[in-house]
């Protein structure tokens, strides 16, 4: 049995990459046209995530192929488990009031966009960014399982979850519990999928912004790879285009 477990992974993998992109396409377009409509405005990009749902952020910012304008919207003590005790950043995600400091030392701005990753989206920290960069003016795309909403108990004082207060939802499929094998000689669930399905979700995301920008006549702000010729070059040019909307040079 053991020996078949990573081929039954990987079917699980690409069973719920094929429903996110068939289920979630419309989504995904309106995500990415969102993004490119922020781009031509003037307005900049940041994605959100906390714990393990911070490296779906992070995949996005920096990245060869990807947006220059995407920056990360750190929060201290909640980006990935790098933090001591590791359990830390996941207390900190219950804290009242800390999104609210964090956006506002943050360059965020009215007509700005935010991406929130979130797989439960049923913590406070997630939910009241969202809220609070709403209200600020600005436009969230959240990225979260909504079955969570139907089978766990928010932990905001609103009783409400991240895909409550979005512009647009995109729904990563993953079941509560994040685990897509199971064994009778194994107590727990394991195998969790949700990183693999969400940055491909923001992947496809980013894809279909360059596209829209581009069907438009403008250049998509994108970076080349820093280990092919011309690459440092060409992200020294993209860098100087756009340094007034890049914050994590700073």
């Amino acid at each position: 049995m053991s020996d078949k477990l990573a081929g039954q992974f990987f079917d699980a993998a690409i069973g719920l990459l094929q429903r996110v992109r068939d289920e979630e396409a419309e989504g995904i377009r309106a995500a990415g046209v969102l993004l490119a409509d922020t781009v031509a405005a003037g307005g900049n990009l940041f994605a959100f995530g906390a714990g393990h749902s911070s490296l779906a952020a992070q995949d996005v910012v920096y990245r060869a192929g990807g947006l220059a304008l995407m920056n990360l919207l750190a929060v201290p003590g909640v980006v990935g488990v790098d933090v001591m005790p590791a359990t830390l950043g996941s207390a900190l995600e219950r804290v009242d009031g800390l999104a609210s400091a964090v956006l506002d030392s943050s360059p965020v701005r009215a007509g700005d966009a935010l991406v929130i990753i979130s797989l439960s989206g049923r913590n406070a920290l997630p939910v009241e960014m969202a809220m609070n960069a709403r209200a600020l003016g600005v436009k969230v795309i959240g990225v979260t399982s909504v079955a969570y909403a139907t089978q766990t108990r928010s932990r905001h004082v609103s009783g409400t979850y991240l895909k409550d207060h979005c512009d647009i939802v995109l729904d990563s499929k993953i079941a509560v519990g994040d685990a897509e094998l199971s064994m009778e000689t194994i107590p727990a669930p394991f195998a969790p999928a949700s990183t693999v399905v969400t940055s491909a979700l923001l992947q496809a995301v980013m894809a279909t912004a360059a596209g829209a920008l581009a069907d438009r006549g403008v250049e998509p702000p994108l970076l080349r790879s820093g280990n092919v010729d011309g690459g440092h070059e060409w992200n020294g040019r993209i860098f100087e285009d756009y340094r007034d909307r890049i914050f994590y040079r700073r």
